[in-house]
């Protein structure tokens, strides 16, 4: 077998019986280690699709708390295509990257409309889906419907970096993924390799002791990289300090909502960003947030708004109901208005 990355001499450990080798110790320690995980309880397309779709560039931990929230709210496919957007958007707040939400509402209508609400199966018609690209789409089509296709994410990159001693790209990455595929198990082979990569080959402090493959990576979680990490992955944080204000009365706060053509977050709604020259020393509430590349002091003084700022007064009742950007929930919570 053709591994297209692999240096010649640590290609003898994957000959036929060695790529064998690598499946079944594997498979076997996913067998016993593997997480309990809500959408690992059946094989829905619906549940698979919506926790793909959460975890895409968010931790698992952040995760549940929401997966649960957002199957009570919308226990069906049916259920979320015929949901207002506003709906859908406000059961997501908190988990970020709301492209991902729209994209959602929008696949689940195609698959109620185009298939009858039973999602496709085949790997091209479920790419066809707003927002199902070549990943996601090999994760449902494998683990729900048993198709061999390789999946490659963040985690199965750096093992499969780690594993073969040098950095993959594009196709290649995939055509090693697709190599060493469980044709006979695929979805349990696809979720065993991100989860190797998950909690066992870690970004910064690879758990190799305990790893089950250990003695067939190249670099068993070392390489060259000072960071210990693939190289060119990693990037520096950038910090900027926000202000906003937090006006509430009445039993009801003053909040704005982004503009419905802004890049960032359109039709979001969120608190009165304020300058930071107009900010006494004595603030009521810092708070920190991060998004992306972003690290944010966010520093909010109770009291009226300016007056120019153009919003509306929102009952507290009304709020949870409302798609709240994730920094104006958390600045809520904390101020325990809601």
């Amino acid at each position: 077998m053709n591994y297209p990355a692999m240096n010649s001499d640590h290609s003898r450990k994957f000959d036929g019986p060695g790529t064998r080798r690598w499946r079944q110790r594997l498979l076997s320690w996913y067998d016993r280690n593997r997480r309990d995980l809500p959408w690992r309880h059946d094989r829905d397309p619906y549940r698979v699709w919506l926790s793909e779709i959460m975890l895409q560039q968010t931790r698992v931990s952040a995760v549940l708390e929401h997966y649960h929230r957002f199957l009570q709210r919308f226990p069906t496919v049916q259920k979320l295509a015929s949901a207002r957007e506003s709906s859908v958007l406000a059961v997501w707040s908190g988990l970020g990257y709301y492209r991902r939400a729209r994209m959602m509402h929008a696949a689940a209508k195609a698959v109620v409309k185009q298939h009858g609400g039973k999602f496709p199966d085949g790997i091209a018609e479920l790419r066809a889906l707003p927002g199902i690209g070549r990943y996601t789409a090999a994760a449902i089509a494998s683990i729900v419907f048993n198709a061999p296709a390789a999946v490659v994410d963040g985690n199965v990159e750096r093992v499969l970096g780690r594993v073969f001693g040098t950095g993959l790209a594009a196709e290649p990455l995939w055509q090693t993924a697709e190599a060493l595929l469980s044709r006979q198990r695929p979805g349990d082979f696809n979720q065993a390799m991100m989860e190797l990569g998950a909690i066992i080959c870690l970004p910064r402090q690879p758990r190799c002791s305990i790893c089950p493959v250990f003695s067939l990576c190249a670099t068993r979680g070392k390489l060259e990289s000072s960071e210990n990490e693939l190289p060119g992955k990693f990037v520096r944080q950038r910090r900027r300090d926000i202000c906003y204000a937090l006006d509430h009365r009445d039993r009801s706060v003053f909040l704005v909502q982004r503009p419905k053509h802004a890049s960032l977050m359109p039709g979001m709604w969120e608190l009165p960003e304020i300058p930071v020259s107009s900010v006494p020393s004595q603030v009521s509430l810092t708070v920190r947030h991060s998004i992306t590349v972003t690290d944010y002091t966010v520093r909010v003084m109770r009291g009226p708004v300016p007056a120019q700022s153009r919003g509306r007064w929102v009952p507290k009742t009304r709020i949870p109901q409302l798609p709240l950007t994730g920094l104006a929930r958390k600045i809520l919570q904390r101020a325990q208005v809601i």
